[in-house]
């Protein structure tokens, strides 16, 4: 990935170990979205670590504060079914279309609109389906979302399908009402097939506001997994190790550009690895 190669190209790993003034370090690691407690953390446990070189040492540290938690999507027998929540701008229905084009070789996937406070989304998606080749199910404007993710789950019961994934509204006006609306869209679904997963899609450029996201999410429903978005911009990427070590929810994708195949499934090992290029 190299998403920390901006400012790994400026300190050497040794440093890391033996500067005296750590100031320049900590204020990179900090502008890596990592926040500066995790940044302080990480080079405090690479001092105490004992290895052949520096660079193994930061690895194992690195490592050490992801999730050990399956990254891979859940996969039920019969119907899988996925709840795509975030804020509104992180790219969430284009990620919505990304996943059914990524399973859809698997099986015949349906997709929800029910992010219809938002006209543009609605179309958004209808568009990607018509591209790809899944149905989109979708209701009036401002019709309520857990009716459109009902009427979903029936039409992905009547094609038999295997995957069918559910764009949320990504408005966050308070915890309350967030918690109120996806967890009745969740408590629909329930009634015909239980949820799967719940992804939170997370921009990458948000840096710490990322965070502060993923725990509101956190506290509203129960979030199994995270997807990544807008790696391949500006972004360094840091905000999906602060995220890991705040919450211990793995990351699960990752997407890397505006195509539709821009989307993988995170590798850690790869990801750490990055980091040290």
């Amino acid at each position: 990935m190299g998403i920390f190669s901006t400012f790994l190209s400026k300190i050497k790993v040794s440093d890391l170990l033996h500067k005296p003034d750590l100031d320049d370090v900590l204020s990179e690691l900090i502008a890596a979205d990592l926040g500066a407690e995790l940044a302080n953390k990480i080079i405090e446990e690479t001092r105490k670590v004992k290895s052949e070189t520096p660079e193994e040492a930061l690895y194992s540290v690195l490592k050490s504060h992801l999730s050990l938690k399956p990254r891979e999507l859940h996969i039920q027998s019969g119907l899988t079914t996925v709840m795509i929540v975030g804020v509104n701008g992180t790219g969430k229905t284009t990620t919505v279309a990304k996943l059914a084009q990524k399973f859809s070789p698997q099986g015949t996937v349906v997709l929800a609109a029910a992010d219809t406070f938002r006209a543009a989304a609605v179309e958004q998606l209808q568009t990607w389906g018509e591209r790809i080749g899944v149905e989109v199910v979708s209701g009036k404007d401002n019709s309520d979302p857990a009716s459109v993710a009902f009427d979903a789950i029936e039409r992905a019961g009547d094609l038999s399908a295997s995957f069918l994934f559910i764009d949320t509204a990504g408005r966050l006006h308070n915890k309350s009402d967030l918690m109120n609306e996806l967890g009745k869209i969740k408590r629909v679904i329930e009634k015909v097939s239980p949820v799967s997963e719940v992804l939170l899609v997370i921009d990458a450029t948000t840096g710490q506001n990322g965070l502060q996201q993923a725990k509101v999410f956190a506290e509203a429903v129960n979030v199994t997994g995270i997807i990544l978005t807008k790696l391949d911009g500006s972004a360094r990427g840091g905000i999906a190790l602060a995220i890991e070590d705040a919450l211990d929810i793995p990351i699960k994708f990752v997407g890397t550009g505006e195509s539709i195949d821009d989307f993988a499934q995170f590798d850690p090992a790869q990801y750490v690895k990055g980091l040290l290029s």
